[in-house]
């Protein structure tokens, strides 16, 4: 039996990892911390958490606990899973793992050291509809461009951390690591960055993210990310030798998607069967704590998404707020 701790009371917790480990029988959540003691206390009672703790440092000293999940703000994601990895804790970490590719390649030393399990939590990429993406590419022939996109509408809030630069918010940071997980998933390699541009709110950060780029086998591919223009849209699109597939709404294929396909002159519309993804995702990681199955959203993986991000932004000129490794004694 594993017993969870969550660092943060975040409001993606429930549907990412309480409601998820309870559909299971060999995790339980143990307990919650927040640096609001009372915060802690009333989230505990809200979602039946057994224990609530006044700070993170609590939480990682407690012997029970052998599973962290991280879902802290980005700035907070470097830095509090390394400490809890150094603890001896396996650390399931919220997207984007950091918020510079020297934080992550800090987090997968720490975990390399410690010989505990680090994934980012892509929970999308552990869905079979996307299994079924990456089993289809040898039937299309040669790629020849890439789109994908992801849009929502979220009322503008100088409050809310997904504007706030110093806490890691932006468009490219809290939507767009997605489509940039999904073209590099499904291309295995990672791109060069020919273009970008950003449109800032009156904080700095990114509202929408537009980049071009280039696989290293000469296939184009647009990105486009945008926190403020609904409706919400999520969308992978592949041209290639043999036709065209859509992917609609990747990232939460269990709330209703559908593939598209024109292939070899057949046209169909269809979906894939599977749980909601935080589900896949769970079991995975627990199996790679288990048994040591290797995980698609850790290592090399986590450090290629955030240093892809890393070179978009520099492209697009935005001067971020948080651009310097977190240290860690």
């Amino acid at each position: 039996m594993h017993t969870i701790g969550i660092l943060g009371a975040a409001g993606i917790a429930p549907r990412a990892i309480i409601d998820p480990a309870r559909r299971r029988r060999d995790v339980v959540i143990g307990a919650v911390a927040s640096r609001d003691g009372d915060k802690a206390s009333a989230y505990a009672a809200a979602n039946g958490i057994p224990r609530a703790f006044a700070g993170y440092d609590a939480l990682l000293a407690d012997p029970s606990i052998d599973i962290v999940y991280n879902a802290l703000p980005p700035t907070g994601h470097a830095e509090w899973s390394i400490k809890a990895l150094q603890a001896g804790k396996h650390v399931l970490c919220e997207k984007p793992i950091a918020v510079t590719a020297a934080e992550a390649r800090e987090m997968v030393a720490a975990a390399g050291a410690s010989g505990r399990v680090l994934a980012e939590a892509f929970h999308d990429r552990y869905h079979p509809a996307f299994a079924h993406l990456l089993a289809l590419k040898p039937k299309l022939g040669g790629i020849r461009s890439l789109a994908a996109e992801f849009r929502v509408d979220i009322p503008y809030d100088p409050a809310n951390i997904r504007y706030d630069p110093v806490q890691g918010g932006g468009a490219m940071m809290d939507l767009g690591c997605y489509p940039l997980h999904w073209l590099r998933s499904l291309m295995g390699t990672e791109p060069e960055i020919v273009s970008a541009s950003a449109r800032l709110c009156e904080l700095g950060s990114d509202t929408r993210i537009e980049a071009g780029l280039r696989f290293p086998d000469g296939v184009p591919a647009r990105l486009l990310a945008d926190i403020q223009d609904g409706p919400f849209r999520g969308l992978l699109r592949i041209e290639a030798e043999n036709g065209i597939v859509e992917l609609d709404n990747p990232c939460l294929p269990h709330n209703g998607h559908s593939f598209r396909e024109w292939l070899n002159g057949v046209h169909r519309v269809y979906t894939v069967a599977g749980a909601a993804t935080y589900d896949h995702q769970l079991d995975a990681f627990v199996r790679a704590v288990d048994g040591g199955d290797a995980l698609p959203t850790g290592g090399d993986d986590a450090i290629g998404n955030m240093a892809a991000l890393d070179r978009i932004y520099e492209r697009a000129g935005v001067e971020r707020a948080v651009a310097r490794p977190r240290r860690v004694p």
